[in-house]
């Protein structure tokens, strides 16, 4: 009860300044650009959405933390998390609350790409059951961005550095299974080593969802992901509250 009143209190605090309303339409305005342009959409002549959800990680990389980077920070440079504390919400109500609002926040502006699938399916015949994966995938990548982000929020109260290491932490997290990277481990690692770098990608799982298969070692992956960022984002407050 106490995740929801942050919960709540989270989300519409999003849509009292204009900042959400800018980053819904810059969101908007880049997935219909990389979907329709430079993803080729009309020369490929296939009406799908492999495009949109081909550039939806890179693009993540990049708002997912604006959007997390303020959590924690801006409640630690504003002295409201003082307050936030001394109110009769545990500490894992909190951070559940905060996680949950800004995923809520980015469900809404994926949603609102709706068009984009109205558009491919009045142009040809695309096979929907694929699309509804891709965006099952899509929001729970989300949410493995955004788990990162918070804990990384709560441990500094500069947004911009907050922003910067959460990006080049999802980033390791995102490449982690590109053949660079692994060709790169291959000399010395063996293949057991580089198996287990290779799960940790949210590429690989995430393209997989985005084909069309919902495996639960998929789900599990992202559900445990976030699990464990957010019992880490516990951790950090529980450690400034009791450091003061």
């Amino acid at each position: 009860m106490n995740a929801l009143i942050v919960f709540r209190r989270e989300l519409a605090g999003y849509f009292l300044t204009p900042v959400a309303y800018v980053f819904i339409v810059i969101f908007l305005l880049t997935t219909a650009a990389f979907t329709f342009y430079l993803g080729n959409f009309f020369e490929r002549g296939q009406a799908d959405l492999k495009s949109f959800f081909t550039h939806l990680p890179w693009l993540y990389l990049f708002l997912i933390p604006a959007i997390g980077m303020r959590l924690w920070s801006e409640e630690r440079k504003t002295g409201t998390i003082e307050l936030l504390l001394t109110l009769p919400i545990s500490v894992p109500a909190a951070v559940l609350g905060k996680f949950l609002a800004a995923w809520a926040f980015t469900a809404i502006a994926l949603a609102l790409t709706f068009p984009l699938w109205v558009t491919v399916n009045f142009l040809g015949d695309p096979d929907n059951g694929v699309i509804l994966a891709g965006y099952v995938g899509s929001l729970l990548m989300a949410g493995g961005y955004l788990a990162i982000a918070s804990c990384l929020s709560a441990t500094t109260q500069n947004q911009v550095i907050a922003f910067v290491v959460a990006t080049v932490v999802c980033f390791a997290f995102t490449v982690s299974g590109a053949p660079l990277v692994l060709e790169f481990f291959a000399a010395w690692a063996p293949q057991s080593l580089l198996d287990l770098i290779a799960g940790f990608s949210f590429l690989v799982h995430f393209n997989s969802i985005v084909e069309g298969v919902i495996d639960l070692r998929d789900l599990v992956y992202f559900a445990s992901l976030i699990a464990v960022w957010l019992f880490a984002n516990w951790i950090v407050v529980e450690h400034k509250k009791q450091a003061g």
